[in-house]
């Protein structure tokens, strides 16, 4: 039975309300309440993030669609169509070295059981985790050289899912920029392109 609008809202509105995680920093983040059969999951939001209120809602959101948009799907239509999910919803806070603190392993287990239920209601056919703490969540790998570009046919707690990773797009990272990232990554954008729950938002 097709999962209503109502049923993911309501759960958003559950979500939304999660104070288990004292060291992180609210909003929880959420995306549109889509009923897709495709998920993309990110690693947790950044520090603007909360201020947007939207998953991927500042300078990494610009270069991940434009990555969309290079297969012809622009952001609307990519955030009304996509189910956008992440491994933690709330900003870890600042590492004192410089960047983003990553999640301990507490925060994204306390965190995991709101993607479950996702992944109950929406059963995807494609999941497309983006950035290394994302795609560890379901492939297991030392290198992105080894998991970009390709299509992985994965078993998750609601049944098989099509698995696309994308490396992170965040401006800190050279990886998508250089070889043989740029080759990878285009690579895998042809995947999602070419994808059959996915090729129905695309500009023709």
């Amino acid at each position: 039975m097709p999962v209503s609008a109502k049923a993911v809202k309501a759960h958003q509105t559950e979500l939304s309300q999660c104070c288990l995680c004292p060291d992180m920093i609210g909003p929880v983040i959420t995306g549109e309440p889509s009923t897709s059969k495709i998920i993309q999951i990110g690693q947790a939001p950044g520090i603007h993030e909360g201020r947007v209120g939207k998953p991927f809602g500042w300078t990494a959101g610009k270069t991940l669609f434009k990555w969309y948009e290079s297969i012809g799907i622009d952001e609307d239509t990519f955030r009304k169509n996509v189910y956008m999910a992440a491994v933690c919803r709330c900003f870890p806070g600042k590492n004192p070295k410089g960047g983003d603190r990553v999640p301990t392993l507490h925060e994204i287990e306390q965190c995991r059981p709101w993607f479950e239920t996702e992944l109950q209601l929406l059963k995807p056919r494609l999941i497309i985790p983006v950035g290394k703490l994302a795609i560890q969540q379901f492939l297991e790998f030392d290198k992105l050289t080894e998991v970009i570009g390709q299509q992985f046919r994965i078993q998750t707690s609601a049944g098989k899912s099509d698995c696309i990773p994308l490396p992170h797009p965040s401006g800190a990272s050279t990886w998508h920029r250089m070889e043989p990232g740029k080759t990878l990554l285009n690579n895998a954008l042809q995947l999602i392109a070419s994808h059959p729950s996915i090729s129905k938002l695309i500009r023709r």
